[in-house]
């Protein structure tokens, strides 16, 4: 599963005017865009998440500054750095997710498969494990 975890590259434009990169779901990213969030302001020393999903899949973006993933499958865990607005970090389903280590003014935009369903949660890291170790 955790092999699924991957940074996406978010085609830039350049132009004298600025740069741009476009978002397509379902092109650029393995599902349509259903609900975009966003984190700001989190203060220093703060952490973000720490929770799992069972269906939703996820594509966090550093849109300014920087800040670490952490996604975790019940087995291993990995530690992405996001600080390019031009990279993303698509997390699948039945991932557990930690956001830390926000630098000043970072912005973290995520953009996600599903509306929001509390049902879709995992808020106890000990069930998330135990789920991720049932046989599918």
């Amino acid at each position: 599963m955790m092999d699924q975890c991957r940074m996406i590259e978010l085609p830039p434009h350049h132009d004298v005017r600025g740069n741009l990169s476009v978002i397509e779901g379902g092109v650029h990213i393995p599902f349509d865009i259903k609900r975009v969030y966003y984190l700001y302001d989190v203060p220093g020393g703060s952490a973000r998440a720490g929770h799992g999903h069972i269906e939703l899949q996820q594509l966090f973006v550093a849109m300014s500054g920087s800040f670490d993933v952490i996604v975790d499958d019940g087995y291993e865990r990995k530690k992405f750095q996001l600080n390019r607005s031009y990279y993303g970090l698509y997390v699948p389903g039945m991932m557990w997710r930690e956001v830390e280590n926000f630098s000043s003014g970072a912005v973290c935009v995520v953009l996600a498969s599903t509306l929001y369903d509390p049902k879709d949660y995992y808020h106890d890291y000990d069930e998330f494990v135990a789920a991720a170790h049932q046989p599918k």
